[in-house]
């Protein structure tokens, strides 16, 4: 369909030995390869399961777990809402209808473009800066309706 992705079985293998086919990194290891794809593929579960000797329950259960762990493919820039308490009052609920509006995805979904995932976090700990969002690792505060839609223009423009 245009969306598949070729793996890399070289660099999945190499991220297991790295930790010695350890179950107990599996969480590290599970995170060092969505760092290459943005995700972890559905077709390394069984590999993972094989190789460390895990369940593939406990692998859905870790990636289910954790936030930054996705077996959904996700875009080039994760946008993430802060919308703990601090950032509510301020506008979160605004910020994140903008970038819903803007970018035609609903939150914990990702642009038909792959370039862009829209979610909600609690809390990202700037709580005097916000509304906050993060793209990826960059942190943006103090943000409004204009200045949210600026800064996901930027990175748009990024890519073209």
């Amino acid at each position: 369909m245009g969306n598949e992705i070729t793996l890399d079985w070289d660099k999945i293998n190499d991220i297991i030995e790295k930790y010695h086919r350890d179950k107990e990194s599996l969480l590290m290891i599970m995170q060092d390869i969505s760092d290459i794809y943005n995700y972890v593929p559905k077709e390394t579960i069984p590999v993972l399961s094989e190789k460390l000797n895990v369940s593939v329950t406990l692998i859905y259960s870790v990636a289910s777990f954790y936030k930054t762990i996705s077996l959904e493919p996700r875009g080039k820039f994760i946008v993430s809402v802060c919308t703990g308490t601090a950032c509510h009052v301020r506008g979160a609920d605004k910020i994140m209808d903008t970038l819903e509006g803007y970018l035609n995805i609903r939150e914990g979904q990702t642009t038909l473009d792959k370039m862009f995932t829209l979610e909600g976090v609690r809390c990202i700990g700037c709580c005097a800066s916000g509304p906050v969002i993060t793209v990826n690792q960059d942190t943006h505060g103090g943000l409004d309706r204009t200045s949210t839609l600026k800064v996901v223009q930027e990175y748009q423009q990024r890519i073209t």
